[in-house]
């Protein structure tokens, strides 16, 4: 029996042209197969079910006037930290609880004008501070592959809601990682654009350095087909250039004969399973197969990524965070008379205290501590410096190859709780990913095969805006292989 929610953007389009279903049937679809299991993987936060059904009907209604748009009727599940006019829109915190967004983020007034329909918010590490979604305030999300396992974090609901079908596709955040990693663990796209690229306006920030919006996606077509709605300068947003934007989904299709690879010898020393490093040299086989030229590359600074990023990314949370200080709005702490009888630094103590939760509250005070005096030029500016290396030395190496192809992690997804008591060992889950990140570098991780029956995932960085480079690499390989074709049961 045909399941409507297991539909891609192009496949879903063509049906809702065509007239063989309407957008209404298949917003149902999804719904009721977010009814079906979202009690074992919990993937969503808030699914807005009478106002998704109002959107599709009309979607349908103006689809029948001829007013056929690029995402008309299309549903899509939106990380809930990124703002949602009307919606509850948490960050997977405490402290925001009750917060219902006054207005949409850019990208999603660009969605909205596209026809796309929100019909959930998806589960995240709280403020995006983790690397598994186990720090969410709501409770962990569960990989769909194996629910004792973890989806890989900051963007676990939205991935895992793709690799279950619950939406036709998803939006993310990635600061360090957090669109790949949860991507690589649940066997879908994750693609993270160019720092720059897309509209970061009504993200909740965390790493405003870092930050980017980006597609998780069921295959590499529907991650272009998103790219192209959400990319473009925004005003309101002054990171973001007046550059034009690609017809993705039509360049990605071409060849790539003669593409030069380089594989950084750094990402395929010790510490990587046998399995995941069997499936990667498969792939880099494919490759060559359709025409790749792979060449050994050094990336020596590598390895300061994960002490620079974690450096950077606390300072940049201790001072962004600080807004969430139970007045202007959120979670408050008062007492049973009422706020005048506290003094103002006991609301915020009593506020911030019980509203954010032990991992906020750990990058909240390494932040406090490598921006404070004495302590800022040794732990911040040394990173800063060390950073700048990291970016040089990508955009030099990528001057001679195209990409680079690594791992997107290690390993294959690891259980819930297992590393949750180690802060430092989750914190090297981004091994592979804050390379990108640090230097704003395009980056999209793919399923390349198994390892334990668990996805694996591979990454792809381009140049500096070099989105259509690595769009079409991950196309012509995903062409090449079935892995879509592997779905988990539950």
């Amino acid at each position: 029996m045909e399941r409507l929610n297991e539909l891609t953007i192009k496949e879903a389009q063509a049906r809702l042209d065509s007239g063989e279903i309407s957008s209404v049937e298949l917003v149902k679809a999804c719904l009721e197969r977010i009814k079906e299991i979202d009690g074992r993987v919990h993937a969503c936060l808030a699914v807005p079910e009478e106002r998704a059904l109002i959107e599709a009907g009309e979607a349908d209604r103006q689809r029948s006037r001829g007013e056929r748009k690029k995402l008309s009727g299309i549903p899509m599940i939106v990380k809930d930290n990124i703002m949602t006019a009307g919606i509850r829109t948490t960050a997977a915190s405490k402290i925001l609880e009750s917060y219902t967004a006054p207005y949409d983020a850019s990208i999603i007034k660009k969605l909205k004008a596209e026809g796309a329909i929100i019909i959930a918010k998806s589960n995240l590490d709280e403020f995006a501070h983790g690397a598994s979604t186990e720090n969410s305030a709501f409770g962990p999300t569960r990989n769909p592959w194996d629910l004792a396992r973890a989806p890989g974090g900051s963007s676990g609901g939205s991935a895992a809601a793709m690799a279950s079908d619950m939406a036709i596709f998803s939006l993310g955040t990635d600061t360090g990682g957090s669109v790949r990693c949860p991507a690589s663990f649940c066997g879908v796209v994750g693609l993270k654009p160019t720092y720059g690229r897309c509209s970061r306006f009504g993200l909740i920030a965390m790493t405003s350095s870092t930050d980017v919006p980006g597609p998780i996606t069921k295959n590499v077509e529907d991650a272009a087909i998103i790219l192209e709605s959400i990319a473009g300068h925004d005003f309101r947003d002054a990171t973001t250039v007046k550059a034009s934007v690609p017809d993705y989904a039509l360049k990605m299709k071409n060849e790539i004969k003669g593409a030069r690879i380089g594989l950084p010898s750094e990402y395929f020393g010790e510490g990587i399973d046998s399995q995941v490093r069997a499936a990667i040299e498969k792939a880099i086989g494919i490759f060559k197969e359709l025409g790749a030229e792979f060449t050994e590359v050094s990336l020596p600074h590598a390895r300061y990524g994960i002490p620079v990023y974690y450096i950077l990314t606390p300072s940049e949370i201790s001072s962004n965070l600080a807004r969430f200080d139970g007045i202007k709005y959120g979670f408050s702490e008062t007492n049973e008379k009422g706020r005048e009888d506290h003094a103002l630094v006991e609301i915020y103590e009593k506020s911030r205290g019980k509203g954010f939760g032990p991992e906020a509250k750990r990058r909240i005070m390494l932040g406090t501590y490598a921006l404070s005096a004495g302590y800022f030029d040794a732990y911040y500016l040394q990173a800063q410096r060390v950073r700048t290396i990291i970016k040089s030395e990508l955009d030099n190496i990528l001057e001679n190859v195209d990409l680079l192809l690594t791992p997107t992690s290690p390993h294959i997804a690891f259980k819930l709780g297992e590393q949750s008591g180690d802060p430092l060992k989750m914190y090297l889950e981004d091994i592979f990913v804050t390379g990108a990140s640090l230097a704003g570098l395009p980056a999209i991780s793919i399923p390349c095969g198994f390892s334990q029956g668990l996805p694996v995932g591979l990454q792809l960085i381009g140049g500096r805006f070099g989105e259509e480079t690595v769009l079409r690499a991950a196309y012509n390989y995903e062409q090449a292989t079935d892995w879509r074709g592997n779905k988990p049961s539950l």
